[in-house]
């Protein structure tokens, strides 16, 4: 199982589908990757979302056309660009890229999928559950006042991206998928706002486990995605992500990994972000980052033509049932 920022978003609606379509050098480096490692069950961030999955199908069918096939695919609309028709970061301007319920250029943009080998059930969606809503939200706040304003606090959506739990029909038996992305704990002000947004959006997943949001998902499961927030380094609250990670219902075979994406510039550098996180009763045979360095096996499939895949990398978990 595998979970994998691929940053194949674009500046406008369709441009992804066409880059795909043209084999687009970041494009074939994601795809070398992908076959390189051919993870039977793949989570995908950073993928433009369409209402008829064109992009999503046409990146699928990329891979198939180098051999690595998943029949099944799993895409929601991400809260990215959804129009409020307010001031939702309190900059004093409205229908911005920062105004809708998560930042995004277009609606759909930077959004999330899944890729299997086996097929999926119903799936469960918390991107619509409202920030305040969320069990002990901590929300941003101003000389005591709501920020960005009362208006804007009364229809925000915790999930910059997506939250979602989906059970896959294993052939040795169900296993669910707790699956988000979480925005950037940064690119705000002194209120934070983006800080504690990233912190609650890690801690929902806590409120699930404990049935605080209906009732919980039955192990075994793996959480997996991109919390935006390293444990040790960087800004953020990392009393989340930590918590998170010493939680006794999950293992994190990670630990000693190091980083998984390359933000050198800017600073803060390299980070661990990207999770897989399987529940404690789960026989994890093999886990990784795939990050070779120069003159490693692999290191050519990370880019083409001087185009990297992505600045993060694929983690990775093998699991024995």
């Amino acid at each position: 199982m595998a979970t994998y920022d691929v940053e194949l978003t674009r500046k406008g609606p369709g441009i992804m589908l066409r880059d795909i379509t043209r084999d687009d050098p970041q494009v074939v480096a994601i795809t070398q990757v992908v076959t390189h490692l051919s993870p039977d069950v793949l989570f995908l961030q950073g993928v433009d979302y369409d209402a008829e999955l064109l992009g999503a199908k046409a990146l699928r069918d990329h891979f198939a056309s180098k051999g690595q096939n998943y029949p099944h695919l799993f895409a929601l609309p991400p809260n990215t660009g959804i129009p409020t028709g307010l001031d939702m970061n309190g900059d004093g301007r409205m229908h911005t890229s920062a105004d809708g319920q998560s930042y995004g250029k277009f609606r759909g943009a930077s959004g999330m999928m899944v890729l299997s080998r086996w097929p999926f059930e119903e799936a469960t969606d918390f991107s619509a559950l409202l920030w305040r809503d969320l069990p002990e939200a901590t929300l941003p706040e101003v000389n005591g006042l709501p920020f960005p304003s009362k208006e804007a606090q009364a229809i925000q959506r915790l999930s910059s991206t997506g939250h979602w739990v989906l059970p896959i029909l294993h052939p040795d038996g169900p296993l669910t998928l707790l699956l988000f992305a979480a925005g950037p704990p940064v690119f705000d002000g002194s209120e934070d706002q983006n800080g504690l947004r990233n912190a609650d959006e890690i801690r929902l997943w806590s409120h699930v486990l404990d049935g605080k949001l209906g009732a919980p998902p039955a192990p075994p499961l793996v959480l997996m995605g991109g919390a935006n927030l390293d444990p040790q380094k960087g800004e953020g609250r990392r009393e989340a992500i930590l918590g998170l990670l010493t939680d006794p219902r999950l293992q994190d075979p990670l630990a000693a990994a190091g980083p998984t994406v390359d933000w050198r510039e800017p600073t803060p550098g390299d980070l661990r972000v990207d999770y897989v996180l399987p529940s404690a009763d789960l026989k994890v045979s093999d886990a990784g980052v795939f990050w070779p360095k120069p003159g490693e096996t692999g290191h050519e499939q990370l880019s083409v033509k001087d185009i990297k895949a992505s600045r993060h990398h694929m983690v990775w978990v093998d699991i024995d049932f």
